[in-house]
């Protein structure tokens, strides 16, 4: 399968919508209604910082579960931190693997310690079937 050859900068999502680890959970969550994603990249603090990313499983635990305030609660708080990064020059098949051991959905993109996107699970998997499609 050519699948194995497709590297992680042909697939990822390079625009990615990040939030200052400061903002609160209302702001985190407008700003995902209005730009239509189910995750977050949040922002370093400083060039020696690590990302972070909050997503919608998150928002809930703190919401619902632990019945948080949105407006108290700041992004830094609620998001998983440091986050699995990867490099774009990686193979996706990988990335996969990586997925599937850590359980996570989500990874991001990284290059000299820059953001460059985001991949998905449903990345990876819609490479793979468009890549079956063209054999």
């Amino acid at each position: 399968m050519k699948s194995t050859s497709l590297l992680v900068k042909d697939i990822m999502m390079r625009e990615v919508v990040t939030v200052s680890p400061f903002a609160t959970l209302r702001e985190a969550m407008l700003l995902m209604n209005r730009s239509k994603v189910k995750a977050l990249v949040m922002d370093k603090r400083h060039e020696h910082d690590a990302f972070g990313i909050l997503t919608y499983t998150t928002l809930l635990r703190y919401i619902v579960a632990d019945e948080g305030d949105i407006d108290l609660i700041s992004v830094i708080d609620a998001a998983a931190k440091p986050v699995l990064t990867v490099s774009r020059e990686l193979e996706i098949k990988y990335v996969a693997k990586l997925m599937v051991n850590q359980g996570v959905r989500r990874i991001v993109v990284t290059q000299n310690n820059k953001l460059e996107g985001l991949i998905t699970m449903d990345d990876i998997v819609g490479a793979i079937l468009k890549t079956l499609e063209e054999e």
